[in-house]
């Protein structure tokens, strides 16, 4: 009778550290997947703020992306790669060069921050590129195309 009850306690303790490592792997992909979002709605923004010039949206949507851009490998801890998540396993077998890519990102962004404060039409549009590139740069290795269960 006791081993029942321990064994039934035991089943369901497991089963409460399993569903909780599910749910924090849950909560981490939507938040990584909510602050790539908002990358992509500030590059957005940003192309339509310099075919109109207003460097101020340019600057204050840049900065954006330099903050996030710093945040990026924290969200993707070891261990949480299961779940609807585009990302790669070479995430976590090359985390220093995929980190290497995230500060590549701010400091791209920085960059382009600094031309549009600086008003500078030429220098702008060439940061401009470069955070694309960026952008790009660490997408193919570690962005699948489409989601995982």
């Amino acid at each position: 009778m006791v081993w029942k009850i321990l064994s039934g306690a035991l089943c369901g303790l497991f089963a409460m550290v399993v569903s909780s490592e599910v749910f924090a792997q849950t909560d981490v992909i939507e938040k990584r997947q909510k602050l790539m979002k908002s990358n992509s709605a500030a590059a957005k923004e940003i192309k339509a703020a310099v075919e109109s010039k207003n460097y101020a949206t340019v600057e204050a949507k840049a900065k954006d992306i330099m903050g996030n851009a710093e945040k990026i490998p924290s969200l993707f801890p070891k261990g949480s790669t299961k779940g609807k998540t585009k990302a790669k396993a070479e995430i976590w077998e090359n985390h220093d060069d995929f980190a290497k890519d995230a500060k590549a990102l701010s400091k791209a962004a920085g960059e382009l921050a600094a031309a549009a404060k600086a008003g500078n039409d030429a220098e702008v549009g060439v940061k401009v590129k470069a955070l694309g590139s960026t952008c790009g740069a660490c997408h193919k290795p570690f962005r699948a195309k489409s989601y995982s269960e």
